[in-house]
């Protein structure tokens, strides 16, 4: 018990002074994004049917996949940290169980959680705290095991090929869960099997169901069980053997910089892992409407697998680390140029492959998808390094990663916010092209290779001219994980802003989406194809004449949103202007 004390003491320390400037304001964005979803959470225990066990077992997928996509989840104490004290692994891990209940997300879930209290049947209302707890225990401990068989299975190619595909169709299952929402609960029906998942048995427990509670404690004691042992086993990886590697025989900087990179992509199980969750992603979610019988975002999954991709390396510099000393003392390394061809090269063909393969499967749309995957490789191409080295997040040497592989970077909410702006940006980058071929046909199909070539050229240009003026302080930045005072940091920096400014700008950011995409983009997309009344998008529940100004005016709110995120930290940059290089400045 003491153990525990001590590291819930310590948890709240560190959470303490890590709530002031830039990730406080992601902080207090995420947690009032979490709050919402908690409170639809909470509405769906007034509603028929088995809603609720539905939302509680997407809540449990998401601390189970969450993880993946934040650089390894919540690790302010590592196990690492403490292996020297000699504590058995399983008193350690009841202490960190008890330290992980502190935090923004725990928190959130426990809120969510709340509906069971809602949802009791009359006399068990009292039930529902333990069911509440023992519930969230189960999700927590959940995430551990599976950060923890993923850290096993990142030890070998097979694993980390294997754990992507498994973590990319269960990210796309989240982000499609209304079709199968739709699919297996026509008539207002959730599928029986999803009250019996371990997410359900708090639920059972309030509905006079009075195993649920022994079966959760024991569920409890075997997850936390698992977890010592994945803690036991956390130090001391092997790493894989470097013999019998074909050498380098580049005759050029620019082929040198390619084969190593090439060589970086078949070989960091993490660069593996990455590029199988992007691909799985991607043709699971254009997928996933097969289940209502629509094919018609089939040939999508080519273009959401670039953007993915884009987005899981768009901190290409930091992931590298220090190593960055070997460009900057090579003179006339073309660092960014072979970078950028690596980068096509590992993506390209998988891209190229799954646009004509299942464009054939439908038969078109032709135009659209062949002008947007050229416009996206090579925006995507030309936003990788540019996006890394003005936006670099400090990360974790390849050498000295620990036994959490996916923990990259010790700032994973830098990290998260890096690839949603990736996301973002590269979308952009394809939409004129998206527009030239719905407005001209086979005509306007040029517009791809012209747009993504231009962007190729252009930001890679940018990033080159960047790396050659900034490449010390990123080198400075990378080797102590703090920016320098020069000026040498990043341009996405959010400067120092009033708390209300700041609050506003992180929601901005982080809700934008919303409106953007499901509501307005794929609202659209719906009403081009005459589906209607579906799920949650509210342009498909209007009237006629009403459809499409409502999904106009979701793009338009999307977009604002978004402006007002990127036009107040700009304008704040604006007003401050360093005085001959010093650290001071002049508020105008």
């Amino acid at each position: 018990m003491a153990v525990a004390l001590t590291l819930v003491r310590m948890k709240i320390a560190v959470l303490r002074h890590s709530t002031k400037g830039q990730r406080g304001g992601m902080m207090a964005s995420g947690g009032v994004l979490g709050l919402l979803l908690a409170a639809g959470t909470i509405y769906l225990a007034f509603q028929d049917g088995d809603w609720l066990a539905a939302a509680y077992a997407v809540w449990m997928l998401g601390w189970i996949i969450g993880p993946v996509f934040s650089g390894g989840g919540d690790e302010t104490l590592r196990p690492e940290f403490f292996a020297p004290l000699g504590l058995p692994a399983w008193r350690m891990a009841a202490g960190l169980l008890v330290s992980a209940f502190v935090g923004v997300a725990p928190v959130i879930s426990l809120v969510a959680l709340a509906g069971l209290v809602f949802a009791a049947s009359p006399g068990n209302v009292l039930v529902a705290v333990p069911a509440m707890v023992l519930q969230l225990a189960i999700f927590v401990l959940l995430s551990k095991v599976a950060v923890g068989l993923l850290g096993i299975a990142l030890r070998s190619r097979v694993g980390a090929i294997g754990a992507g595909l498994i973590n990319g169709a269960v990210l796309a299952f989240l982000g499609q869960a209304w079709v199968f929402a739709v699919a297996f609960g026509q008539g207002g029906r959730i599928p029986a099997f999803v009250r019996y998942l371990p997410s359900g048995w708090g639920l059972l427990a309030v509905q006079g169901e009075y195993l649920a509670l022994p079966a959760m404690a024991v569920l409890i004691v075997l997850l936390l069980a698992a977890w010592a042992a994945l803690l036991a086993g956390r130090t001391g990886a092997d790493r894989p053997s470097t013999r019998g590697r074909r050498p380098m025989r580049a005759t050029t900087a620019q082929e040198a910089v390619v084969a190593k990179e090439l060589r970086t992509w078949s070989r960091d199980l993490v660069r593996n892992h990455q590029l199988t969750f992007a691909l799985a992603y991607g043709v699971f979610f254009a997928g996933a409407p097969l289940a209502l019988g629509w094919t018609g975002m089939l040939p999508w999954a080519a273009p959401i697998f670039i953007v993915m991709a884009a987005a899981m390396t768009a901190n290409l510099y930091g992931t590298d680390g220090t190593a960055l000393w070997l460009t900057l003392m090579t003179p006339g390394a073309s660092d960014v140029r072979g970078r950028q061809r690596a980068w096509l090269v590992t993506v390209g063909p998988v891209a190229v492959l799954l646009a004509v393969a299942l464009t054939l499967v439908t038969g078109g749309p032709w135009p659209l998808i062949l002008a947007s995957v050229a416009a996206l490789l090579g925006g995507a191409a030309g936003l990788v390094p540019l996006i890394s080295v003005y936006a670099l997040v400090p990360g974790t040497d390849p050498q000295r990663r620990g036994g959490n592989p996916l923990r990259t970077s010790e700032d994973d909410g830098a990290l998260t916010g890096l690839a949603y702006l990736t996301m973002l940006l590269v979308a952009l980058t394809g939409a004129p092209a998206v527009v030239a071929a719905l407005l001209y046909g086979w005509w306007g199909v040029a517009a791809g290779p012209a747009t993504g070539a231009l962007c190729y050229w252009g930001l890679g240009l940018l990033a080159e001219r960047r790396l050659a003026a900034r490449g010390p302080e990123l080198l400075h930045m990378m080797r102590t994980g703090r920016r320098p005072e020069s000026g040498g940091g990043t341009a996405f920096k959010l400067p120092d802003l009033p708390k209300p400014q700041r609050t506003i700008v992180m929601t901005c950011l982080s809700l934008g989406a919303i409106p953007l995409f499901p509501q307005g983009i794929v609202a659209a997309a719906f009403l081009a194809n005459d589906r209607l009344r579906m799920s949650w998008f509210l342009a498909t529940y209007m009237p006629p004449g009403l459809r499409w100004p409502t999904a106009v005016l979701m793009i338009l709110i999307g977009l604002a949103m978004y402006g007002v995120g990127l036009w107040i930290p700009y304008r704040a940059k604006q007003r401050v202007k360093p005085v001959d290089g010093s650290t001071e400045a002049l508020t105008r």
